[in-house]
């Protein structure tokens, strides 16, 4: 059984939407905020989010917790999340596996690792001390990437999965980036699926991407495209159904039109699980939509 709850479709709540969520609620179930936007208390951010969070779900999303940096964790970051966490209660709180701070200073990107024996301890340490902040679980995601290390002695999939038993964690899969990162490194998208613990998915993402020469980028902005379709109908029949969410990040369109890609991965799963062959249905427990 699945540790986290099963939220149905959300989006991510982006600036350029506020007054068009608050005006007409969209056809969505929940919706994904960028933690960092939203640490300060005051502010139009925070009254947008809490008049959000008062009629639907709501999940956190960080990019600043470096799980792999080497600097300590930041803890005026974390008690800010501690802080955000205890006013929003949200399903869920994610952020990356990755590094992007050295020394202080912040490389704003999200930097893979080596994965090894030794940054596998590394960060499921942090994580633990993350959680114990936190005092919850949270979901760690893959990003994407266009370098390898050759000291790695697994695979991407291989520390995840090994991360989540060692930390007691979960993961935010984003099929976009596996689809991305396969097809930079040359790896089987379907082998990095295949590889995740069945229990511990507790969001997965999609979005586009862009083309630059021979490699693909992460840049959401672009609809997703059909392969990372293909990959979503790949995960709904390992996970089953998952808390899934559509990210919109740069050329971003009229609400309407995210909301439309939510719908149609809304529309994927309903097909696909309701077949007879589609999935073994792996149903996590759902969630009332009224505030928390």
């Amino acid at each position: 059984m699945n540790l986290f709850p099963y939220l149905g479709h959300g989006i991510g709540l982006r600036t350029e939407h506020y007054q068009a969520v608050l005006e007409q609620p969209p056809v969505v179930d929940w919706f994904e905020v960028i933690s960092d936007n939203f640490l300060v208390a005051g502010g139009n951010p925070r009254r947008v989010l809490r008049e959000i969070r008062g009629r639907s779900p709501v999940v956190m999303h960080g990019v600043s917790l470096s799980l792999g940096s080497v600097d300590p964790i930041n803890g005026d970051y974390l008690n800010g999340l501690a802080d955000l966490a205890a006013e929003v209660q949200p399903e869920l709180i994610s952020d990356h596996l990755c590094w992007g701070s050295l020394g202080g200073h912040y490389a704003h990107d999200l930097l893979p690792l080596p994965y090894t024996e030794e940054a596998l301890h590394h960060v499921a340490e942090r994580v633990q001390r993350v959680q114990d902040r936190l005092k919850r679980r949270i979901l760690v995601e893959n990003v994407s990437s266009y370098v390898s290390f050759c000291q790695s002695a697994m695979t991407e999939w291989e520390f995840l999965a090994a991360l989540c038993q060692r930390a007691d964690c979960g993961v935010l899969l984003d099929v976009n980036n596996i689809f991305v990162s396969a097809h930079n490194h040359g790896f089987d998208p379907a082998a990095f699926i295949a590889g995740i613990p069945l229990a511990r998915v507790g969001q997965i993402h999609l979005a586009g991407h862009s083309t630059a020469g021979e490699l693909l980028l992460d840049t959401h902005d672009h609809p997703v495209c059909d392969g990372v379709w293909d990959l979503y109908r790949q995960a709904l029949r390992r996970f089953g159904r998952v808390s899934t969410l559509i990210e919109w990040d740069d050329h971003i369109p009229p609400l309407e039109r995210v909301v439309e890609e939510s719908r149609r991965a809304a529309g994927i799963e309903t097909a696909l699980l309701a077949a007879p062959n589609g999935a073994a249905l792996l149903v996590a427990p759902a969630v009332s939509h009224a505030a928390g």
